[in-house]
């Protein structure tokens, strides 16, 4: 019986970190993927494209653990698309640029391995457009030349031509030129190339950590002397240098170098990142808390069972809604069942969650807390009504408390359980105790809580900012600052908070 035939490989460009710079090509690939074997360099973000069963592997990193050589790489590849599985191969940058792409394509090729190429955005590019260092100028620069910084030991013929380069008639770019800097840049000046040539420094272009320096030619060497600059970073050297800064769009986005930790339940946290990320941060997501179903369903079952005796159902939370409407559907009802009674929701969150299954909300407060909706609720609650609260395993008992005070008949139904994350992940506990992270945002008190027991005395080495000031008071109860208080106690409130007290500073 004959083997099946391989699978495909997809030597994917990852782009330059930006994990919003990956082709459409690059992603729809990724997510076909049966094994993802990545460079280190690419950004650990687009592993968010893969299948939740794919199997991931990092090809290591430099000064932690052992980095893999390209005889072992090919091997992966080549072990697991024999075996059936498709392969996504991640290269950081443009795998067509100083990739080791012609070996790993002759490895393929070799074996009879099916494959497709697909380039990304190399490091040069982003440098350009985000860090704003030209590389081609109609005044300066017709033409830009690539150039590795380091070649291999088994290369045959000439050496890099420095005396060629030297004459070159426009940009050069250096990928991976910080170690040799040193050698390379004074050959280029004894082969004619003007000491005071323009020269700029970009390192980590594209992410929120990109970090820029303007030098010349003559100071290269002095500026990347052993120890001062850390890979990954490239050099661009030329006339067009001096144009630098007419473009840095990137440079005024407001949270830029900041690292925010999002603490939201792992579902919930998409769009905070994106936010945050778009105005420039370096955002980390660590839930404190999780989310579930109830541990036991029978109470929220049997209110669903007689909504009929309700005059108002109340949520108090966009994951409320979600429980409750997604029980109500397995129950065999639809949303016909709640046609008798009026909704009631905490905030806007709260609201967009039901008309995103089609509802409306009759009353939501103007302040979005429990104590303004159950005023807002008190004078159906004093005319005897009943309410169905739709809530979560653990909180406080203002609604309730506050609208049977009124009169109000009050059920109280959990949808859902809140349970404490109790181990982080040890990167970000560890980024956390370094100091390394410049914010950490609470978006209630029950994540308030959870950090407090989560990460301890580290929270003193960072910048907490609160959705609300009853979330600031949980950790100010804990002998812990609090930098930001949101005024509208909304997500979207408190990256307004976080993003003015940074500026403040």
């Amino acid at each position: 019986m004959s083997s099946p035939p391989p699978s495909p490989v997809y030597l994917i460009g990852a782009g330059p970190g930006d994990p919003g710079l990956l082709t459409l090509r690059g992603r729809d690939l990724l997510a076909r993927a049966d094994v993802v074997l990545y460079d280190y360099l690419a950004n650990p973000r687009l592993l968010e494209h893969a299948r939740a069963d794919a199997e991931l592997t990092c090809l290591g990193r430099h000064g932690q653990g052992r980095l893999l050589g390209q005889d072992e790489v090919n091997a992966a590849m080549i072990a697991a698309a024999r075996s059936g599985r498709t392969v996504a191969r991640l290269k950081g940058g443009d795998c067509t640029i100083f990739g080791r792409l012609a070996e790993e394509v002759a490895a393929l090729e070799a074996a009879g391995i099916p494959y497709e190429v697909v380039p990304g955005v190399t490091a040069a590019a982003a440098a350009s457009a985000y860090a704003g260092v030209p590389l081609t100028h109609r005044d300066a620069a017709s033409c830009v030349a690539f150039v590795t910084g380091q070649q291999s030991d088994a290369k045959t013929g000439a050496p890099l031509d420095l005396a060629a380069l030297a004459r070159f008639p426009g940009t050069l770019v250096f990928y991976m030129g910080v170690t040799g800097a040193p050698r390379w840049a004074p050959e280029l000046i004894t082969h004619g190339k003007s000491a005071a040539t323009p020269a700029a420094i970009v390192r980590h272009a594209s992410l929120p950590q990109q970090w820029i320096k303007q030098t010349t030619l003559g100071e290269l060497a002095n500026e990347l002397a052993p120890g001062k600059v850390r890979p990954p970073a490239i050099i661009v050297v030329g006339d067009a240098v001096a144009a630098s800064g007419a473009s840095r769009w990137f440079a005024r986005r407001p949270l830029l170098g900041q690292t925010v930790l999002v603490t939201r339940p792992a579902h919930q946290a998409a769009g905070m990142v994106a936010q945050l990320e778009e105005l420039g941060a370096r955002a980390l997501v660590q839930p404190a808390i999780e989310i579930g179903p109830p541990a036991d369903p029978a109470p929220l079952h049997a209110a669903i069972e007689r909504l009929g005796d309700f005059h108002w159902v109340v949520f108090s939370s966009a994951n409320g809604v979600a429980y409750f409407l997604d029980a109500l559907q397995a129950s065999g009802r639809d949303l016909r069942a709640l046609g008798g009674v009026k909704l009631a929701a905490i905030g806007p969150a709260t609201v967009a969650a039901l008309a995103q299954r089609g509802l409306a909300a009759d009353v939501q407060p103007d302040e979005y807390r429990a104590e303004q909706l159950a005023t807002a609720l008190e004078p159906a609650a004093a005319a005897g009504e009943h309410f169905l609260l739709v809530r979560a395993s653990r909180g406080r008992e203002t609604l309730h408390d506050d609208l049977t005070a009124a009169g109000g008949s009050v059920t109280q139904a959990v949808a859902y359980e809140s349970r404490d994350v109790t181990a982080a992940e040890p990167t970000i506990a560890e980024q956390l105790a370094a100091g390394e992270i410049d914010w950490v945002t609470a978006t209630s008190s029950a994540i308030a809580r959870s950090l407090v027991a989560l990460f301890g005395d580290s929270l003193h080495r960072t910048k907490l900012a609160a959705i609300s000031p009853l979330t600031a008071g949980v950790l100010t109860d804990a002998g812990l600052d609090v930098a930001a208080v949101a005024e509208q106690y909304t997500s979207d409130g408190l990256i307004e908070a976080l993003a003015a007290s940074a500026a403040a500073e």
